[in-house]
């Protein structure tokens, strides 16, 4: 295992794909890091994509690297990057983050989020302070907070088809084809409802303000140990949201369906057929994310959800 994230010497760059924009921000931190005397990767994919945009897109973040860009740097894959960094920067969106956080949750590397997309709500540092924060990094000041993986098994036939992992939700829907499909949802294995809708979302806390926020799930704050199960458009007015503990199997079996399909964090997706079983439990491993001084979860909730401020005198 890497030494601990409160003093990293190995710093793992991750970056969202096809972006100017992100590839300047990704140069400016890499520059900055290796100024400070720690040694970074770039993750190989990251590099490979972004290789031609160079390092001056008009944001003035960015200086020139005199040995060619991130070219100067080590490319390598992510279970390199598990092996060796003590942290992984990742620049982008929310979908940045849930894919490295599914591929490196294994290696327990912690993950530090860069807004370069629009909400953000697990990249909390924006753009313009990542510089200034890097000092808070690499000197221990960031806060560790661990959030739950829903790990998954699609059963057919007695057999393992798949295996996933998913940081926000795994959503079980009714595909292109407009006929609602019908299912059974079982807890620790009992029988709860057959249910004919739309779908149903499994959300983790980290992904109740993602899909399931928008089917009107509730919010779950990212230290609770519960899932969040919401209905997607039920045939029946009666079936709302329920948390369930984070303890809990849960399997949801297709009983009748033309073109359903089970999704992991809108990312990855697996193709369901009548009479299959999709398994749901935490997963045994967690992700890590590090929080800059002074972050609040509330305080975040009030600005991307753009809820009313605080009085002020108050």
């Amino acid at each position: 295992m890497p030494q601990s994230f409160s003093t990293p010497r190995t710093v793992a760059l991750i970056g969202k794909y096809h972006s100017p924009e992100v590839a300047d921000t990704l140069l400016a931190l890499a520059q900055a890091l290796s100024d400070r005397g720690v040694r970074v990767l770039v993750e190989a994919d990251t590099a490979d994509n972004i290789a031609g945009f160079g390092a001056a897109s008009g944001h003035g973040l960015a200086t020139h690297h005199t040995l060619g860009g991130l070219a100067a740097f080590e490319a390598v894959d992510f279970s390199v990057i598990g092996d060796r960094a003590n942290v992984a920067i990742v620049v982008g969106g929310d979908g940045t983050m849930l894919n490295a956080a599914r591929k490196l949750a294994r290696y327990k590397v912690p993950l530090v989020g860069v807004n370069q997309g629009r909400l953000g709500f697990m990249t909390d540092i924006a753009r313009s302070d990542m510089l200034s924060c890097l000092d808070d990094l690499l000197e221990g000041r960031f806060t560790p907070e661990n959030r739950l993986l829903l790990g998954s098994e699609v059963i057919r036939g007695g057999e393992v088809v798949s295996a996933n992992v998913a940081l926000n939700d795994v959503v079980v829907d009714k595909g292109a084809i407009s006929r609602l499909i019908e299912f059974e949802l079982f807890i620790d294995g009992e029988f709860i409802y057959s249910l004919r809708a739309d779908g149903l979302i499994v959300s983790t806390p980290t992904g109740s303000t993602a899909y399931s926020l928008s089917a009107n799930g509730p919010i779950l704050h990212p230290t609770l140990g519960g899932i969040a199960l919401v209905p997607l458009c039920p045939h029946a007015l009666t079936n709302r949201p329920i948390t369930i503990p984070d303890s809990a199997a849960i399997e949801i079996r297709i009983l009748s369906a033309d073109d359903s399909r089970v999704h992991f964090d809108g990312q990855v997706t697996q193709t369901l057929c009548r009479y299959d079983s999709v398994r749901l439990f935490r997963s045994e491993h967690s992700v890590c994310f590090l929080h800059p001084p002074g972050y609040s979860y509330f305080a975040m909730l009030r600005q991307k959800l753009q809820w009313s401020e605080k009085p002020k005198g108050t």
